[in-house]
């Protein structure tokens, strides 16, 4: 992961994002001091600097010269985590969805996407989750999957060896799952592939027809599987 794109992420511009990653390196300086390390012109890292200010990234000591010094990244990750949080709660709040209709069909394409649909789906469950997939995107997961089992949710999964999880029901195949198949409260199916950032696509569904289909062929996996063993 790289650290601009990743401070970026966090409502800082470029230049933001590097000002403010060489204010932790270095340490609290001046404007004058940024704009000879950085190489960014002195107008565009004071413009920058007050940013962070606003921002809430860096903060201002007053002495014989205006210097600069950089909030804590994890103490920023927390405020920018905070007002997520107020914003979420808003939203959930004011945006009220048409109908309950369950949904048709849908598409969702981008290996980030997919996997945060799969994050979403294990976060909501309530009763029980069944996952095949191979055990490299289950470590993309690994935290849904321990309070999926903190939860006490029935989780089985079926994934390619070696792999363990403590409070899973595990059934391993010498083959390794080439397809993402995902059923939660025997209400939701999320199926497909994911090949890279730009090529990977699943299906999600609540349709009762689709999540059945998927639950028998999940169970006729596991048959095999133990079968296999005899």
């Amino acid at each position: 992961m790289d650290m601009i794109e990743s401070l970026m992420k966090l409502q800082l511009t470029r230049q933001e994002a590097t000002i403010y990653a060489i204010l932790v390196n270095e340490g609290a300086m001046t404007g004058y001091e940024v704009s000879k390390i950085s190489g960014i012109s002195r107008s565009n890292t004071y413009s920058a600097l007050a940013g962070l200010v606003e921002k809430g990234a860096a903060y201002i000591t007053e002495g014989t010269s205006t210097r600069y010094i950089p909030v804590d990244a994890g103490e920023l990750c927390d405020n920018r985590i905070f007002e997520i949080h107020k914003i979420k709660n808003f939203l959930i709040t004011n945006l009220k969805p048409r109908s309950d209709d369950s949904e048709g069909y849908i598409t969702i394409k981008g290996e980030k996407h997919i996997l945060n649909k799969m994050r979403n789906i294990l976060k909501n469950a309530r009763e029980r989750a069944y996952i095949s997939v191979s055990h490299k995107i289950l470590h993309e997961i690994n935290d849904e999957l321990i309070n999926a089992v903190e939860r006490k949710i029935k989780l089985v999964i079926i994934t390619n060896p070696p792999f363990a999880f403590p409070g899973a029901i595990i059934y391993l195949t010498e083959k390794q799952p080439e397809q993402i198949r995902l059923i939660a409260d025997s209400s939701v199916v999320l199926t497909g592939d994911i090949e890279d950032s730009v090529h990977s696509t699943c299906l999600y569904s609540k349709k009762k027809n689709l999540v059945d289909l998927f639950k028998e062929s999940i169970k006729n996996e596991i048959k095999l599987i133990e079968q296999s063993k005899i």
